[in-house]
């Protein structure tokens, strides 16, 4: 097992269970104590848990200022995330222009069209960006925008909003740290918000994409309303209230299952 893979397990049983012990993990995950010693460094470092005697804790809520990094955030609900951006990606036609945002849901978007031949691809994120130069498939135009580097690796500010309002996508596809009724989208970091915002200002259609455990998190500065969003793609694990928020303000709601 590769250690994101172990790390996503870990963060799993904490969200299950509120702790974990190292005994516990040596024997689930058949490795040695300083492996899942070093893993939970690596999670503490990361925000993702906090590290105790003998295991770690989950850490208690989310403050609305927090922005974890790419990798970090890249362990969390990845099944999800993958089932999500290969729904997402047949809506993409060979020979578009689309808008990908930074984010690790849309980095697997750009995974699910890398193979489609003659796309525009415009994107604020160095990851997306990388991935596709390195794989994408022949006749790919990937536009990167300028701007300065925040930890979730997307170029942001005066430099991105600029070279953005000049651009027109199809559509664009948008990820979010939150989402809420009232909120709508939103990011703790105040110069990604108003990036998004140009990339929403620069598209024909949103397309939005977030797993379920994001429904309720109110990051620091909305970027978009709920009723901006033409299609709203997430897992089968949103509740019940949020699938009625959704259904009754964004323009579809798809459900995908894992």
């Amino acid at each position: 097992m590769l250690a994101s893979q172990r790390r996503s397990v870990i963060l799993e049983l904490l969200e299950e269970a509120g702790a974990v012990k190292v005994s516990d993990l040596v024997e689930r995950l058949g490795v040695s104590d300083m492996t899942i010693r070093r893993d939970i460094d690596r999670l503490s470092g990361d925000g993702l848990v906090e590290r105790v005697h003998g295991g770690a804790l989950a850490v208690d809520g989310e403050r609305s200022s927090d922005e974890p990094g790419f990798s970090a955030k890249s362990l969390l609900q990845r099944v999800q995330k993958q089932a999500i951006a290969r729904a997402a990606a047949a809506r993409v036609e060979p020979g578009s222009a689309i808008g990908i945002s930074a984010g690790t849901t849309t980095y697997e978007l750009a995974r699910a069209v890398a193979d489609i031949p003659g796309l525009t691809v415009v994107t604020n994120s160095m990851p997306v960006a990388q991935l596709l130069h390195e794989t994408g498939a022949l006749g790919q135009t990937v536009v990167l925008t300028g701007g300065i580097r925040t930890p979730s690796d997307a170029l942001v500010g005066p430099v991105a909003v600029s070279s953005l309002r000049s651009l027109h996508v199809d559509i664009l596809f948008l990820g979010a740290h939150g989402y809420e009724a009232r909120a709508g989208l939103t990011t703790p970091n105040l110069v990604e918000s108003e990036t998004n915002r140009a990339l929403v200002a620069a598209a024909r259609r949103v397309c939005v994409l977030a797993d379920s455990s994001k429904w309720g998190i109110v990051g620091l500065s909305t970027f978009a309303e709920l009723r901006d969003v033409d299609v709203f793609v997430t897992d089968t694990g949103l509740s019940e209230r949020g699938r009625a928020a959704l259904s009754e303000i964004v323009g579809t709601l798809e459900l995908t299952r894992p």
